[in-house]
């Protein structure tokens, strides 16, 4: 199973992080410094989701990839109702153009209070509008004349970007009806407070049935909030407050009944290394091919562990897939002077 991080282009969002940038610090020059940092740590992949208030991915990613190599970069993930599929494609390749490649797009459906609250976009016919955006950006994406007239979304025309590698498209599917167009389209679904029950009786298996090939499906890349602590009942304390919001949203509520949680805190996967490495290696015997990795923390120590412990997994799954790394437990951990990784890289949780 690979590691990767998920981290916000600005800092202080939900989770907040102990470690901020000093004051007046460009979220630019910032996520470029913690991209690089995240890969000097020992992760290959983080995924960056889109949010309002913050500045345009797509855009930061073209800077960021041409200044940081060694790493890709995810979407994690771009609302549809705000973007055109000709523009996001042209966005997407541009990048990918740039970076060589190293750019996956995720996308997602967003919230009634996103959609409908802040931009006026009806949050309904999801099965429709998502079917016909992926009709023009697919076809796009690989090199082909885009002819989809749609009753939400058209586009018909043709991109001219040689050269540029497709990026593979996962979407942030919890539902049925999501899943299956996942399965039928798309590289694979990206899941957010959905529990190991979910995924094993649930997710996978829609996946399965609705694959278009015998024997293969999407992709599973789950996220989880994760802390690595010696105090976990003051990390469950404080994850039922960062997480809360989730809990009222109707997908994720969803997914949280389906594991039988009270709250979305509860989602969050908590303990020392050697407890916190059972639970990532009980989701990677479902089948899962990715865990995405939102650190929160109380404290800068626990900060630093939690982003060490996952950079340390994903060096480990990116080098030698098959082997478990060492647990180091709280005895046996080094001090911060004697590993040679830096300062790690900020992540939070949330989809756009």
């Amino acid at each position: 199973m690979r590691v990767s991080l998920l981290h916000f282009i600005s800092w202080g969002i939900v989770p907040p992080t102990p470690i901020v940038p000093p004051p007046g610090t460009s979220p630019v020059d910032d996520y470029i410094d913690q991209l690089r940092r995240a890969r000097d740590d020992g992760f290959s992949m983080v995924w960056s989701p889109q949010l309002w208030r913050e500045p345009d991915l797509l855009t930061l990613l073209a800077l960021a990839l041409h200044e940081v190599d060694g790493i890709t970069v995810g979407t994690g993930v771009i609302p549809i109702q705000c973007r055109h599929p000709a523009v996001l494609a042209q966005q997407a390749l541009t990048v990918s153009s740039i970076s060589g490649g190293r750019l996956k797009l995720g996308l997602g459906m967003t919230h009634p209070m996103i959609s409908e609250g802040m931009y006026g976009i009806p949050w309904d016919r999801h099965t429709r509008r998502l079917n016909e955006f992926l009709d023009g950006l697919l076809p796009l994406l690989h090199g082909e004349e885009a002819a989809a007239t749609g009753e939400i979304t058209t586009t018909r025309l043709a991109l001219d970007i040689p050269g540029a590698t497709p990026p593979a498209v996962y979407m942030a599917a919890l539902g049925p009806q999501m899943l299956e167009i996942t399965a039928r389209r798309m590289a694979g679904t990206i899941t957010w407070m959905t529990g190991p029950r979910t995924l094993a009786d649930h997710i996978i298996p829609t996946l399965e049935r609705c694959s278009q090939q015998a024997g293969r499906r999407a992709e599973v890349i789950a996220a989880f909030p994760i802390c690595v602590t010696d105090e976990p009942d003051e990390a469950r304390i404080l994850a039922a407050q960062l997480f809360e919001l989730y809990g009222a949203q109707p997908s994720y509520r969803a997914m949280l009944d389906r594991e039988g949680l009270a709250g979305a805190g509860d989602a969050a996967i908590i303990g020392d290394e050697e407890s916190v490495a059972e639970q990532l290696a009980a989701i990677a015997e479902l089948g899962v091919e990715e865990l995405c990795g939102s650190v929160f923390a109380r404290t800068a120590d626990d900060d630093a562990r939690t982003r060490k412990f996952l950079g340390a997994l994903a060096h480990t799954a990116d080098h030698d897939p098959s082997a478990r790394p060492p647990i180091e437990t709280s005895t046996t951990r080094r001090s911060e002077d004697e590993t040679p990784l830096g300062r790690p890289m900020s992540a939070s949780t949330t989809g756009a």
